[in-house]
């Protein structure tokens, strides 16, 4: 999405988690099936979230589900590290969801729902950062 409105070169973005279980691994590829089928290609690697450099480095730090905010923040070295954290579902206009749920036992109509979450609120979080 932020290729498509030609911000490329103004966001720099990475794909983190707080659990080590997947560093090195590509979205699950029905993810990225799905994904393809509404134009995105998802080519991240994920890597483990590193607190100092991370918080250093970015300014967001947009989380899927309130786990992994509280996780985030019980790393953030002080007041403003924890000003980074968000929560994706924040950024909705549609304030169906509370989080974004994971799609890995939901089957097909899973993963259109995280796309249509994720593609809601990257609408509004763009728009903020704007």
């Amino acid at each position: 999405m932020i290729e498509k409105d030609g911000l490329g070169n103004e966001f720099q973005c990475d794909s983190v988690g707080t659990a080590a279980c997947h560093v090195g691994e590509r979205a699950d590829y029905r993810m990225r099936q799905f994904g393809l089928k509404r134009g995105y290609n998802l080519t991240s690697i994920f890597r483990a979230f590193h607190p100092n450099s991370d918080f250093e480095r970015f300014d967001y730090f947009v989380a899927m589900d309130r786990q992994n905010v509280c996780d985030l923040k019980s790393v953030a070295r002080n007041e403003n590290d924890r000003k980074k954290i968000h929560l994706m579902t924040d950024f909705c206009s549609n304030p169906n969801h509370d989080s974004v749920p994971d799609p890995y036992y939901g089957g097909d109509a899973g993963f259109e729902l995280v796309l249509d979450i994720l593609e809601n609120a990257c609408e509004g979080l763009i728009a903020r950062i704007k």
